[in-house]
């Protein structure tokens, strides 16, 4: 940790950015290393606070919801990959990036600090302008993803992402809870079950890009409907799910008003206020594509603009509450 040392009197010398009400969690085993990682963080701004073992990081994480992690690999009885492991199963605190710290040069730990969800590496020591750029880029990738998540949530959308092994990497809280509702969703390995996984590798096999695909699961109780929403570019599959005894708003609409699914989507985020242009970037369709579909919910909804489509869309959705 040498570098770090010399930085510490020299906080003039980095520019970080990242804000003053960034809460910086460093994990480590070693009271000096906390000590300095804590000095030098504090100088940038950043409020630090420590855990000297795993099973304080989980208790410390829960109570105060970092924005980013700093978790040294090799502690004693719970190490940090086993750290990382249960951090990542809590759906609180799956979103928050984890970067590994260690003073060996193992490419097997780098690969198994990926496998428990680590998003970076780095090696003792490591100078603190490299940390910081680090930590900046991940903490504005994980506020992007985290605010298009919200956005989601607060629409009720209910999407779920998926891996081409069938683990559930993210998905929204009322995904979440219908999953879980019908035994898919749980602590204790979360994956979809491998009707769904053998239907979306079909999808990708004869390379469907998204749009009506869909897949019945009977679920004791009900029947879930899972929805082929497209491929991110990570290579996740987006599926929206929907408890077939409810339906899902794109549903109602589309009954209601003999819409296409498509349409139906174009229809409810536009009511949701978005632009054509950000109503293309969620479908993943051009701005022209998005025009189209609303000239065809226009006409059948028998409307002559956007306010007046949603002004009806609203009335049908609250009507079937």
């Amino acid at each position: 940790m040498g570098d770090l040392a010399q930085n510490m009197h020299n906080p003039a010398a980095i520019n970080s950015n990242i804000g003053e009400k960034t809460i910086v969690m460093v994990v480590d085993d070693a009271e000096d290393t906390l000590t300095m990682l804590t000095d030098v963080l504090t100088l940038e701004n950043l409020h630090v606070i420590t855990a000297n073992s795993g099973p304080s990081a989980l208790q410390i994480a829960n109570e105060n919801r970092p924005d980013v992690i700093l978790m040294d690999a090799i502690m004693p009885g719970m190490d940090g990959f086993e750290t990382c492991r249960i951090l990542k199963s809590e759906t609180d605190l799956a979103e928050i990036p984890v970067i590994f710290m260690t003073g060996q040069d193992d490419s097997d730990h780098v690969v198994k600090a990926f496998a428990v969800g680590g998003v970076d590496f780095v090696s003792k020591p490591t100078s603190l302008p490299e940390l910081i750029a680090r930590m900046r880029v991940h903490l504005s990738n994980a506020r992007k993803a985290k605010s298009a998540r919200h956005a989601l949530d607060i629409t009720g959308r209910k999407i779920v992402a998926i891996d081409e092994h069938g683990d559930i990497t993210w998905s929204t809280p009322q995904a979440t809870k219908l999953l879980r509702q019908n035994g898919i969703h749980s602590e204790n390995g979360e994956k979809v079950p491998w009707a769904v996984l053998a239907w979306i590798l079909e999808i990708k096999k004869q390379s469907v890009t998204g749009g009506d695909q869909q897949l019945e699961y009977k679920s004791p109780g009900t029947i879930i409907i899972f929805r082929h929403l497209g491929v991110t570019p990570e290579g996740e599959f987006l599926l929206s799910v929907t408890d077939h005894q409810k339906g899902s708003d794109e549903k109602r609409l589309a009954e209601f008003f003999n819409l296409t699914m498509r349409e139906a989507e174009v229809l409810l985020w536009t009511t949701h206020g978005k632009s054509n242009k950000e109503v293309a970037e969620i479908l993943s369709l051009s701005p022209r594509t998005v025009n189209k579909h609303l000239e065809q919910i226009f006409s059948k909804l028998g409307v002559e603009n956007r306010t007046a489509a949603a002004t009806r869309t609203v009335r049908v959705l609250w009507q079937n509450m």
